[in-house]
């Protein structure tokens, strides 16, 4: 089952699940005044209803939480989930991460509630003094198959890709 207020509960289970592996690429940009993007992935179900929080990349190291300020600029992260949260969520969020790409694995026997079916993996950008990005990748969760998927960006966001391995 997925937490009140939209994170993914972690529970202590068997090791025969498979995992997910999201790599997203924030591209370098050069100019004059670069900030590292927030960044803040989710899935939603078919229907388009929000499932749970993958993570939440933001600067968590501001002063008095001064950093969460800015998390709405993901604006669509911020109405389907952002704005019930109380952050920070241990094992969610995290510092903001550099030009590259950044890898991600998640054991689905962690995530309570991921059942079999139709999944739409969302991650969204925002860069002060810089510009805003959606990917959306669409994929089935089947367990002890495995795939790929991914998506591109238009600016703030490369490659989004997720990983299922059984």
């Amino acid at each position: 089952m997925f937490l009140a207020g939209g994170a993914l509960a972690l529970t202590a289970t068997g090791a025969s699940a498979g995992q997910l592996v999201l790599d997203v690429e924030i591209p370098q940009h050069k100019v004059a005044e670069y900030h590292k993007p927030y960044v803040a992935g989710w899935l939603e179900n078919a229907s388009g209803a929000h499932a749970g929080n993958l993570f939440v990349w933001y600067d968590v190291k501001k002063r008095d939480g001064a950093g969460q300020k800015w998390l709405q600029d993901m604006r669509v992260w911020w109405r389907k989930s952002g704005r019930d949260l109380k952050l920070p969520i241990d094992g969610v969020t995290s510092t903001t991460r550099a030009p590259g790409r950044q890898t991600l694995s998640i054991d689905t026997a962690k995530i309570a509630g991921l059942k079999p079916g139709a999944y739409v993996l969302v991650v969204e950008a925002s860069r002060e003094a810089g510009g805003h990005d959606l990917v959306k990748v669409p994929f089935t969760y089947t367990p002890g198959k495995g795939g790929a998927v991914s998506g591109k960006g238009d600016g703030e966001l490369g490659t989004v890709s997720l990983t299922y391995k059984p």
